[in-house]
């Protein structure tokens, strides 16, 4: 980790928080995994205030370019659980990927998938919400 550690803002560690309580009962294996890795994650993460947080940490609402292994690079938005949206590129924060990058900076890499399929990715950036242009439209 670029960072030494996961990063998160306060804002989003609260709004996490409450995603995990309301769906602390959740049926789907799928969303269950990802919120118990999510769950591990923001208990490990270093809370800070937004003035703290490095811009190119990822946080909710962040803009993020990944680079996978075999050079095919892809740009998404991190969302809340409620707004994920493949076909517009928004990645929710509870699938396994919104989940396996919140708090990681620009630089650091990450694995995911089943031995038989692992995917490689590194974020290559992040831009947030409060600096993308009004012409970003996902």
């Amino acid at each position: 980790m670029k960072y030494g550690s996961l990063i998160m803002e306060k804002k989003d560690y609260l709004t996490l928080k409450r995603i995990l309580n309301f769906h602390r009962f959740y049926e789907d294996y799928a969303h269950k995994d990802a919120l118990e890795q999510l769950g591990e994650r923001i208990d490990q993460a270093l809370v800070e205030d937004e003035q703290d947080i490095p811009d190119d940490v990822v946080r909710l609402n962040s803009k993020v370019i990944v680079e996978f292994v075999q050079g095919a690079i892809q740009t998404f938005q991190l969302v809340p659980s409620t707004r994920g949206n493949l076909e517009k590129n928004m990645i929710s924060v509870v699938s396994t990927l919104g989940a396996s990058l919140v708090g990681l900076a620009v630089g650091d890499h990450i694995q995911l998938g089943f031995p038989s399929d692992v995917q490689s990715f590194k974020i290559v950036g992040v831009e947030q919400s409060h600096q993308l242009s009004s012409s970003f439209d996902l």
